[in-house]
Parts: structure tokens; C-alpha cells; sequence
């Protein structure tokens, strides 16, 4: 039985992963920041593990890990799933304020969670990490610099792990997700349908029109490549950015 932890799991792609990885026999364990999702994940699964913690906070990192790791029994895969997009704004106006939240979630949470998951998955006859890019972290995105910046940074974490936890046997990989289909996408274009007055087959046409294939990605398939990836079908894939976008040829 695998023993798996997800950060960012109460809600969105984390949850599809909770679900992916139960379904498949895993033991999971899952840390969010909210706990009303935290409430409703564990009535949908009574055996997951799920406490709440802060990913941009170091303390509460240094004191929920281990404890979820030691109800676990150990571990054998990590996904880094937590992230923040932060603001929409140029570069010359950015709040730095803002810019270091995205900075201390999405690259010091993952790197404080990584970093004490690493001794108990070298314990582990089969261990993997995954970390979660996005499409912006191989193409840029303007307006975003915060996000794009971090998820760029993800990727160098994960080829520089590989190379460190390699010898160990330990796999890291990093997913790049590009459009993914659910509540937050239909509010994105129903926004933009509103601010422009074209239909929402309008702005979701145009949405897609820097994808080969005009279709956003579900959740679903996301969870199904990270379930791939710790899986023993993937033993030898490491330090890989692999995209799933419907190939993007650029971010906007």
C-alpha cells in the first residue's frame, strides 16, 4: 500500500488526486489551508488523514509534516500540489507584498515540505515526488510575473532533486498543466464574456486558440499522469516536465 501526502488536497486537482490515489489502495494524507473543504474531503473519505496548515508558513509546515507522516507510517510519495496565482498585474506595478505570499507558498512550501518528506522517503523501497508547474512555467505569462516566476522555479527544483535523491532512488517529476476545465475556469469565462460582450463559446474559443487541441484539460487527467508517475510503470522517469495542455504554443 502506497502512503501518500497531498498538500493543496481539500479542493480543485489535489482533491481529483485524493480520489485517484485512494481509488487505487493508497493510504492518504492530505494538508490544506482550508479547513471547511478539509471537513467536506473527509466525509467523502473517512480514511484519509487531512489537518490544516498554512504552506506559507514555515512553523505550522515544521510541525503538521511530521505528524501526518508519522500517522501515515511513512511515506512514498509526495505531491507538492499548493500554489496561489497571486496578482494580475505589470511588473512596474506589482505589490511586493504580494509578490513574496506567491514566493513563500508556491516555492518555500514546497521546498519546506520537501525537504522534511526527504528522510522518510528515503526509507521507501519505491519513493517518487511530485511537484505541480503549470504551462506558465515553460511559456511565461504576462501579467503574472509572480506566478510564472514561481512555476518556473518548481521545475528547477524538481530537475535539481532528481538529481540529488537519484542516487537514492527517489523519482521526482514535475507536471505543467495548462487550462483545466471546472468552477474557476467557467468564472473566468463568464467574466471575460461579461467585460466583452461575446458569448461564452465566444471567449472559450478563444481561450483555446493557442492549443492544438481545443479542449481544456480535466482534473481527472491530471490525476491520472501523477498516479502514473508514482506508479512502478514510471520507475525510471525522472526529472521530467512533462505537459499536459492540450499543446500550448503560448500562454495568451
Amino acid at each position: 500500500m502506497q502512503k501518500v501526502l497531498i498538500t493543496a488536497g481539500a479542493s480543485g486537482i489535489g482533491r481529483e488526486m485524493v480520489h485517484a490515489f485512494s481509488a487505487a489502495g493508497a493510504k492518504v494524507a492530505v494538508i490544506d489551508i482550508d479547513a471547511p473543504l478539509l471537513a467536506s474531503l473527509r466525509v467523502a473519505h473517512p480514511q484519509v488523514i487531512a489537518e490544516t496548515c498554512d504552506l506559507g508558513d514555515r512553523a505550522q509546515i515544521e510541525k503538521v509534516v511530521p505528524r501526518v507522516v508519522a500517522a501515515l507510517h511513512g511515506l512514498d510519495v509526495l505531491v507538492n500540489n499548493a500554489g496561489i496565482a497571486g496578482a494580475t498585474s505589470l511588473v512596474e506595478n506589482y505589490d511586493p507584498d504580494t509578490w513574496d505570499q506567491v514566493m513563500r507558498v508556491n516555492l518555500s512550501g514546497t521546498f519546506n515540505v520537501t525537504r522534511l518528506a526527504i528522510p522518510h522517503l528515503k526509507k521507501s523501497h519505491a519513493a517518487s515526488i511530485i511537484n505541480m508547474s503549470s504551462a506558465a512555467g515553460r511559456l511565461g505569462y504576462p501579467q503574472r510575473s509572480a506566478y510564472a516566476v514561481s512555476k518556473w522555479g518548481i521545475v528547477g527544483f524538481t530537475k535539481t532533486l532528481s538529481m540529488e535523491l537519484g542516487p537514492a532512488g527517489i523519482r521526482v517529476n514535475a507536471i505543467l498543466p495548462g487550462p483545466v476545465a471546472g468552477p474557476r475556469m467557467a468564472r473566468v469565462l463568464e467574466a471575460r464574456a461579461t467585460a466583452s460582450g461575446r458569448s461564452l463559446d465566444e471567449e472559450r474559443a478563444s481561450a483555446l486558440v493557442n492549443q492544438s487541441l481545443k479542449t481544456f484539460t480535466e482534473p481527472r487527467e491530471i490525476a491520472a499522469l501523477a498516479l502514473f508517475l508514482a506508479s512502478d510503470a514510471a520507475k525510471t522517469i525522472s526529472g521530467q516536465a512533462l505537459s499536459i495542455d492540450g499543446d500550448m504554443h503560448r500562454s495568451v
